[in-house]
Protein backbone atom coordinates (compact mmCIF):
# COMPACT_ATOMS: atom_id res chain seq x y z
CA UNK A 1 0.00 0.00 0.00
CA UNK A 2 2.83 2.44 0.71
CA UNK A 3 3.96 2.90 -2.92
CA UNK A 4 0.34 3.43 -3.98
CA UNK A 5 -0.26 5.89 -1.14
CA UNK A 6 2.91 7.80 -2.04
CA UNK A 7 1.85 7.95 -5.69
CA UNK A 8 -1.62 9.20 -4.72
CA UNK A 9 -0.17 11.92 -2.48
CA UNK A 10 2.20 12.93 -5.27
CA UNK A 11 -0.70 13.27 -7.69
CA UNK A 12 -2.70 15.25 -5.15
CA UNK A 13 0.20 17.64 -4.75
CA UNK A 14 0.47 18.08 -8.49
CA UNK A 15 -3.24 18.63 -8.91
CA UNK A 16 -3.88 20.81 -5.92
CA UNK A 17 -0.52 22.58 -5.67
CA UNK A 18 -0.17 21.50 -2.03
CA UNK A 19 -2.78 18.81 -1.31
CA UNK A 20 -5.10 20.83 0.99
CA UNK A 21 -6.59 18.80 3.81
CA UNK A 22 -10.14 19.23 2.51
CA UNK A 23 -9.30 18.12 -1.04
CA UNK A 24 -11.25 15.11 -2.26
CA UNK A 25 -9.22 12.01 -3.00
CA UNK A 26 -9.42 9.79 -6.05
CA UNK A 27 -11.44 7.33 -4.00
CA UNK A 28 -13.90 10.09 -3.10
CA UNK A 29 -14.44 10.92 -6.77
CA UNK A 30 -14.84 7.21 -7.60
CA UNK A 31 -17.42 6.89 -4.81
CA UNK A 32 -19.39 9.74 -6.36
CA UNK A 33 -19.42 7.86 -9.66
CA UNK A 34 -20.45 4.69 -7.83
CA UNK A 35 -23.48 6.46 -6.39
CA UNK A 36 -24.83 6.64 -9.95
CA UNK A 37 -23.62 3.27 -11.21
CA UNK A 38 -23.71 0.53 -8.58
CA UNK A 39 -26.50 -1.94 -9.07
CA UNK A 40 -27.34 -0.66 -12.53
CA UNK A 41 -27.15 -2.70 -15.72
CA UNK A 42 -24.08 -1.74 -17.72
CA UNK A 43 -24.90 0.16 -20.93
CA UNK A 44 -25.33 -2.16 -23.91
CA UNK A 45 -22.72 -0.45 -26.03
CA UNK A 46 -20.32 -1.63 -28.68
CA UNK A 47 -16.71 -0.56 -28.14
CA UNK A 48 -14.26 -0.15 -31.01
CA UNK A 49 -10.58 -0.52 -30.16
CA UNK A 50 -7.85 1.62 -31.69
CA UNK A 51 -6.96 -1.47 -33.74
CA UNK A 52 -10.47 -1.81 -35.19
CA UNK A 53 -11.76 -4.67 -33.02
CA UNK A 54 -15.38 -4.52 -31.80
CA UNK A 55 -16.32 -5.48 -28.24
CA UNK A 56 -20.07 -5.84 -27.67
CA UNK A 57 -20.81 -5.49 -23.96
CA UNK A 58 -24.39 -6.69 -24.41
CA UNK A 59 -23.19 -9.89 -26.09
CA UNK A 60 -20.98 -10.67 -23.06
CA UNK A 61 -23.90 -10.83 -20.64
CA UNK A 62 -24.31 -14.31 -19.24
CA UNK A 63 -20.85 -15.32 -20.46
CA UNK A 64 -18.20 -13.02 -19.06
CA UNK A 65 -17.55 -10.46 -16.38
CA UNK A 66 -16.11 -7.18 -17.66
CA UNK A 67 -13.36 -4.99 -16.23
CA UNK A 68 -13.22 -1.47 -17.67
CA UNK A 69 -10.47 0.92 -16.67
CA UNK A 70 -10.74 4.59 -17.65
CA UNK A 71 -7.30 6.20 -17.95
CA UNK A 72 -5.12 8.81 -19.69
CA UNK A 73 -1.50 8.82 -20.83
CA UNK A 74 -0.78 11.93 -18.73
CA UNK A 75 -2.24 10.43 -15.54
CA UNK A 76 0.42 9.51 -12.95
CA UNK A 77 -1.58 6.91 -10.95
CA UNK A 78 -2.75 5.34 -14.24
CA UNK A 79 0.87 4.68 -15.17
CA UNK A 80 1.62 3.39 -11.67
CA UNK A 81 -1.28 0.93 -11.91
CA UNK A 82 -0.61 -0.29 -15.45
CA UNK A 83 1.47 -3.34 -14.39
CA UNK A 84 -1.44 -4.52 -12.23
CA UNK A 85 -3.89 -3.89 -15.06
CA UNK A 86 -1.76 -5.72 -17.62
CA UNK A 87 -1.33 -8.64 -15.22
CA UNK A 88 -5.11 -8.95 -14.80
CA UNK A 89 -5.53 -8.99 -18.58
CA UNK A 90 -2.88 -11.65 -19.15
CA UNK A 91 -4.52 -13.93 -16.57
CA UNK A 92 -8.11 -13.12 -17.50
CA UNK A 93 -9.02 -16.49 -18.98
CA UNK A 94 -12.38 -17.12 -20.63
CA UNK A 95 -14.54 -15.60 -17.91
CA UNK A 96 -13.29 -12.00 -17.90
CA UNK A 97 -13.14 -9.31 -20.60
CA UNK A 98 -10.57 -6.57 -19.86
CA UNK A 99 -10.73 -3.25 -21.70
CA UNK A 100 -8.60 -0.13 -21.29
CA UNK A 101 -10.67 2.98 -22.10
CA UNK A 102 -8.59 6.05 -22.76
CA UNK A 103 -10.77 9.03 -21.85
CA UNK A 104 -9.77 10.96 -24.99
CA UNK A 105 -9.14 14.12 -22.95
CA UNK A 106 -5.98 15.82 -24.27
CA UNK A 107 -4.83 12.48 -25.70
CA UNK A 108 -4.35 11.66 -29.37
CA UNK A 109 -4.30 8.24 -31.00
CA UNK A 110 -0.60 8.73 -31.69
CA UNK A 111 0.13 9.45 -28.03
CA UNK A 112 -1.85 6.40 -26.98
CA UNK A 113 0.02 4.13 -29.41
CA UNK A 114 3.37 5.52 -28.26
CA UNK A 115 2.39 4.98 -24.62
CA UNK A 116 1.27 1.42 -25.38
CA UNK A 117 4.61 0.65 -26.96
CA UNK A 118 6.69 2.11 -24.14
CA UNK A 119 4.80 0.28 -21.41
CA UNK A 120 4.33 -2.97 -23.31
CA UNK A 121 0.54 -2.91 -23.00
CA UNK A 122 -1.23 -5.76 -24.78
CA UNK A 123 -4.86 -5.43 -23.65
CA UNK A 124 -7.44 -3.92 -26.03
CA UNK A 125 -7.55 -0.12 -25.91
CA UNK A 126 -10.60 1.99 -26.73
CA UNK A 127 -10.45 5.77 -27.11
CA UNK A 128 -13.50 7.69 -25.92
CA UNK A 129 -13.39 10.15 -28.82
CA UNK A 130 -16.38 12.31 -27.83
CA UNK A 131 -16.71 11.62 -24.11
CA UNK A 132 -19.81 9.48 -24.59
CA UNK A 133 -18.43 6.52 -22.63
CA UNK A 134 -17.36 8.83 -19.83
CA UNK A 135 -20.93 10.08 -19.66
CA UNK A 136 -22.40 6.55 -19.58
CA UNK A 137 -20.03 5.45 -16.81
CA UNK A 138 -20.12 8.70 -14.77
CA UNK A 139 -16.41 9.39 -15.20
CA UNK A 140 -15.05 11.50 -12.32
CA UNK A 141 -11.42 10.49 -11.92
CA UNK A 142 -8.49 8.71 -13.56
CA UNK A 143 -8.02 5.87 -13.20
CA UNK A 144 -11.61 4.81 -12.64
CA UNK A 145 -12.27 1.08 -12.39
CA UNK A 146 -15.69 -0.31 -13.33
CA UNK A 147 -16.50 -3.99 -12.87
CA UNK A 148 -19.54 -5.62 -14.46
CA UNK A 149 -20.61 -9.09 -13.36
CA UNK A 150 -21.61 -11.88 -15.73
CA UNK A 151 -25.25 -10.84 -15.51
CA UNK A 152 -24.31 -7.41 -16.86
CA UNK A 153 -24.76 -5.49 -13.60
CA UNK A 154 -22.21 -2.95 -12.32
CA UNK A 155 -20.89 -4.24 -8.99
CA UNK A 156 -17.79 -2.15 -8.30
CA UNK A 157 -16.43 1.34 -8.97
CA UNK A 158 -13.04 2.37 -7.59
CA UNK A 159 -9.80 4.25 -8.06
CA UNK A 160 -7.00 2.24 -6.43
CA UNK A 161 -5.48 -1.03 -7.58
CA UNK A 162 -5.76 -2.74 -4.22
CA UNK A 163 -7.19 -5.76 -2.42
CA UNK A 164 -10.73 -4.40 -2.76
CA UNK A 165 -10.38 -4.30 -6.54
CA UNK A 166 -8.91 -7.80 -6.66
CA UNK A 167 -11.72 -9.17 -4.49
CA UNK A 168 -14.36 -7.49 -6.65
CA UNK A 169 -12.81 -8.98 -9.78
CA UNK A 170 -12.76 -12.46 -8.26
CA UNK A 171 -16.38 -12.15 -7.15
CA UNK A 172 -17.56 -10.90 -10.56
CA UNK A 173 -15.81 -13.80 -12.30
CA UNK A 174 -17.61 -16.28 -10.07
CA UNK A 175 -20.92 -14.80 -11.11
CA UNK A 176 -21.78 -13.73 -7.58
CA UNK A 177 -23.32 -10.29 -7.56
CA UNK A 178 -22.23 -8.02 -4.74
CA UNK A 179 -24.81 -6.15 -2.73
CA UNK A 180 -25.41 -3.02 -4.71
CA UNK A 181 -25.65 0.43 -3.25
CA UNK A 182 -28.82 2.38 -3.78
CA UNK A 183 -28.58 4.35 -6.97
CA UNK A 184 -30.78 7.30 -7.88
CA UNK A 185 -33.26 6.66 -10.66
CA UNK A 186 -32.34 8.01 -14.05
CA UNK A 187 -34.50 10.87 -15.26
CA UNK A 188 -35.10 12.41 -18.63
CA UNK A 189 -33.64 15.66 -17.33
CA UNK A 190 -30.34 13.98 -16.56
CA UNK A 191 -29.96 13.03 -20.19
CA UNK A 192 -30.38 16.59 -21.33
CA UNK A 193 -28.14 19.60 -20.93
CA UNK A 194 -30.01 22.52 -19.42
CA UNK A 195 -29.88 25.96 -20.92
CA UNK A 196 -28.89 27.17 -17.48
CA UNK A 197 -26.07 26.06 -15.21
CA UNK A 198 -25.44 26.31 -11.48
CA UNK A 199 -22.57 28.61 -10.54
CA UNK A 200 -20.01 27.97 -7.85
CA UNK A 201 -21.91 30.38 -5.57
CA UNK A 202 -25.16 28.47 -5.97
CA UNK A 203 -26.95 30.76 -8.42
CA UNK A 204 -28.33 29.98 -11.85
CA UNK A 205 -26.69 31.41 -14.94
CA UNK A 206 -27.95 31.23 -18.51
CA UNK A 207 -25.40 30.04 -21.02
CA UNK A 208 -26.64 32.60 -23.53
CA UNK A 209 -27.85 36.14 -22.94
CA UNK A 210 -31.54 35.99 -21.82
CA UNK A 211 -32.00 39.51 -23.20
CA UNK A 212 -30.47 38.56 -26.58
CA UNK A 213 -28.22 41.64 -26.55
CA UNK A 214 -24.67 40.56 -25.76
CA UNK A 215 -22.30 37.88 -26.91
CA UNK A 216 -21.19 35.27 -24.40
CA UNK A 217 -17.69 33.93 -23.90
CA UNK A 218 -17.63 30.33 -22.66
CA UNK A 219 -14.19 29.71 -21.14
CA UNK A 220 -13.54 26.01 -20.61
CA UNK A 221 -10.81 25.33 -18.06
CA UNK A 222 -9.38 23.02 -15.43
CA UNK A 223 -8.04 24.24 -12.07
CA UNK A 224 -5.13 21.78 -12.18
CA UNK A 225 -4.13 22.08 -15.81
CA UNK A 226 -1.27 24.58 -15.52
CA UNK A 227 0.65 22.71 -12.84
CA UNK A 228 -0.12 19.12 -13.77
CA UNK A 229 0.54 19.57 -17.50
CA UNK A 230 3.53 21.89 -17.11
CA UNK A 231 6.07 19.24 -18.12
CA UNK A 232 4.04 16.54 -19.84
CA UNK A 233 1.67 18.77 -21.89
CA UNK A 234 3.38 22.18 -22.08
CA UNK A 235 1.16 23.41 -24.93
CA UNK A 236 -2.00 22.55 -23.00
CA UNK A 237 -0.59 24.14 -19.86
CA UNK A 238 0.16 27.31 -21.83
CA UNK A 239 -3.41 27.44 -23.15
CA UNK A 240 -4.79 27.00 -19.64
CA UNK A 241 -2.57 29.82 -18.42
CA UNK A 242 -3.64 32.07 -21.29
CA UNK A 243 -7.32 31.57 -20.44
CA UNK A 244 -6.72 32.17 -16.74
CA UNK A 245 -4.84 35.39 -17.45
CA UNK A 246 -7.61 36.61 -19.74
CA UNK A 247 -10.30 35.88 -17.15
CA UNK A 248 -8.31 37.63 -14.44
CA UNK A 249 -7.49 40.68 -16.55
CA UNK A 250 -10.68 41.18 -18.56
CA UNK A 251 -13.41 39.21 -16.79
CA UNK A 252 -14.90 42.37 -15.36
CA UNK A 253 -15.58 43.87 -18.78
CA UNK A 254 -19.35 44.00 -19.29
CA UNK A 255 -19.11 44.34 -23.08
CA UNK A 256 -19.63 40.58 -23.22
CA UNK A 257 -21.10 37.99 -20.91
CA UNK A 258 -18.77 35.49 -19.24
CA UNK A 259 -19.22 31.91 -18.12
CA UNK A 260 -16.21 29.92 -16.90
CA UNK A 261 -16.82 26.17 -17.17
CA UNK A 262 -14.45 23.92 -15.22
CA UNK A 263 -14.04 20.23 -16.03
CA UNK A 264 -15.29 17.96 -13.24
CA UNK A 265 -12.48 15.46 -13.85
CA UNK A 266 -10.23 15.42 -10.78
CA UNK A 267 -11.81 18.64 -9.49
CA UNK A 268 -14.18 19.55 -6.67
CA UNK A 269 -16.05 22.75 -5.92
CA UNK A 270 -13.46 23.60 -3.27
CA UNK A 271 -10.64 23.18 -5.81
CA UNK A 272 -12.43 25.60 -8.10
CA UNK A 273 -12.96 28.14 -5.30
CA UNK A 274 -9.26 28.06 -4.48
CA UNK A 275 -8.42 28.52 -8.15
CA UNK A 276 -10.78 31.50 -8.37
CA UNK A 277 -9.47 33.16 -5.23
CA UNK A 278 -5.79 32.52 -5.93
CA UNK A 279 -5.91 34.00 -9.42
CA UNK A 280 -8.58 36.65 -8.81
CA UNK A 281 -10.80 35.23 -11.54
CA UNK A 282 -13.66 37.69 -12.00
CA UNK A 283 -16.17 35.65 -13.96
CA UNK A 284 -18.99 33.32 -12.83
CA UNK A 285 -17.66 29.77 -12.58
CA UNK A 286 -19.53 26.52 -13.17
CA UNK A 287 -18.21 23.09 -12.15
CA UNK A 288 -19.18 20.71 -14.96
CA UNK A 289 -19.28 17.72 -12.65
CA UNK A 290 -20.74 15.25 -15.14
CA UNK A 291 -18.98 16.72 -18.18
CA UNK A 292 -22.28 17.55 -19.89
CA UNK A 293 -21.25 21.05 -20.99
CA UNK A 294 -17.86 19.90 -22.28
CA UNK A 295 -19.65 17.24 -24.34
CA UNK A 296 -22.34 19.61 -25.53
CA UNK A 297 -19.80 21.97 -27.05
CA UNK A 298 -17.44 19.23 -28.24
CA UNK A 299 -14.55 20.28 -25.98
CA UNK A 300 -12.01 17.49 -25.45
CA UNK A 301 -9.16 19.57 -24.03
CA UNK A 302 -8.75 21.22 -20.63
CA UNK A 303 -8.77 24.69 -22.20
CA UNK A 304 -11.02 26.17 -24.88
CA UNK A 305 -12.79 29.41 -25.74
CA UNK A 306 -16.16 29.52 -27.49
CA UNK A 307 -18.04 32.68 -28.45
CA UNK A 308 -21.85 32.56 -28.57
CA UNK A 309 -23.90 35.20 -30.35
CA UNK A 310 -26.73 37.08 -28.62
CA UNK A 311 -29.09 34.19 -29.37
CA UNK A 312 -26.79 31.49 -28.02
CA UNK A 313 -25.50 30.15 -31.34
CA UNK A 314 -21.82 29.25 -31.58
CA UNK A 315 -20.06 31.92 -33.60
CA UNK A 316 -16.53 30.61 -33.42
CA UNK A 317 -13.87 28.96 -31.32
CA UNK A 318 -10.84 31.00 -30.32
CA UNK A 319 -7.35 29.62 -29.87
CA UNK A 320 -6.26 30.77 -26.37
CA UNK A 321 -2.57 30.83 -27.26
CA UNK A 322 -3.21 32.80 -30.47
CA UNK A 323 -4.47 35.87 -28.64
CA UNK A 324 -0.86 36.93 -27.96
CA UNK A 325 -1.63 39.82 -25.67
CA UNK A 326 -4.83 40.74 -27.47
CA UNK A 327 -7.85 41.21 -25.23
CA UNK A 328 -10.28 38.32 -25.26
CA UNK A 329 -13.05 40.93 -25.23
CA UNK A 330 -11.78 42.44 -28.49
CA UNK A 331 -11.45 38.98 -30.04
CA UNK A 332 -14.97 38.00 -28.97
CA UNK A 333 -16.52 41.20 -30.31
CA UNK A 334 -14.63 40.87 -33.58
CA UNK A 335 -15.71 37.27 -34.06
CA UNK A 336 -17.88 36.61 -37.08
CA UNK A 337 -20.06 33.56 -37.79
Amino acid sequence: MLPRLAALLFVAALLGGGAPAHAESGQDFAAQAGDHLLGQMAPAVKLTTIDGKTIDLAALRGRKAVYLKFWATWCVPCREQMPHFENVYRHAGDDLEVVAINIGFDDTIEQIREYRGKLGITMPIVRDDDGHLGELFSLRVTPQHVIVDRDGRITYVGHLADAHLDAALAQARKGVTATAATSPAATDAAAQVAQKAKTLDGGDIALADPEHKRRTVLAFLSPWCESYFEKTRPQSAAQCKAIREQLSAHGGDASVRWVGIAAGLWASAQDLREYRDKHAVKVPLVLDGDGALFRRYGVRQPAALIVLDANGRVMRRLDPSALQGRSLVDAALAATP
